[in-house]
């Protein structure tokens, strides 16, 4: 039977990694999201309640998105994400394509990724999986540093991946380790945070319903 929910979608993956990882990295991996748990700065996420100051993201196809455009008509929820290679979030996005997407329509609100991730390098997940909402660029973490998500790999991710050969920065386009703490973030049309939930560890992520639920409060909210 098939996930139903995103928390047994990315268990499925991290149980394939189980089976297929040589130990040493998948330690490494687990290692590293236990002490983003650990030593992550609560006190410095985005919260319900706090107002979110004017924005301006670039959406993959060149239009820039403003959070006054983007609550124009309903509220705005923001999806975060690390870069369009992800496997956690290549799980996670069409999750919320298929089980969140269609009921904030519904509503009249809006969908938003985003990720550090050059557009150029970013727009081929939202063609991979045939994302119906927008995908954009927070250049330079801005968005993010501001909601207190940003992030740099351990030592241990870092020798791990200069080991392959590889370098996030290179990946993302940004040049620097930094990235993003996975977020879901619902903002009403007065600017206002209705919900906020900040996964240190990638593989824990909101689910759809509180995510619509909040959404739904901020929209009967308004219309009240």
């Amino acid at each position: 039977m098939a996930a139903d929910t995103l928390r047994e979608r990315l268990a499925d993956l991290h149980a394939e990694r189980v089976r297929t990882w040589e130990p040493a990295a998948l330690r490494v991996n687990i290692d590293q999201r236990r002490r983003l748990e650990e030593t992550a700065n609560r006190d410095g996420f985005i919260k319900a309640g706090d107002r979110v100051a004017p924005f301006v993201v670039k959406e993959v196809g060149g239009e820039d998105l403003s959070l006054g455009g983007l609550t124009r008509v309903g509220p705005v929820v923001l999806i975060f994400f690390r870069f369009a290679g992800c496997p956690a979030f290549n799980v996670a996005l069409p999750y919320y394509n298929e089980a969140l997407a269609p009921g904030l329509k519904a509503l009249g609100a809006t969908l938003v990724a985003l990720s550090p991730q050059i557009p150029e390098r970013l727009k081929e997940i939202k063609t991979r999986h045939g994302l119906n909402f927008a995908v954009a660029t927070d250049a330079d973490n801005a968005l993010a540093r501001r909601f207190g998500l940003v992030f740099e790999p351990d030592e241990a991710s870092k020798a791990a991946a200069a080991a392959k050969g590889s370098f996030i920065g290179d990946v993302t386009g940004t040049g620097t380790w930094e990235l993003p703490m996975p977020a879901a973030v619902v903002i009403d049309q007065a600017g206002i945070v209705r919900f906020a939930e900040v996964s240190p560890d990638w593989l824990v992520r909101a689910e759809a319903g509180p995510i619509l639920e909040a959404a739904r409060t901020a929209r009967l909210a308004v219309a009240a």
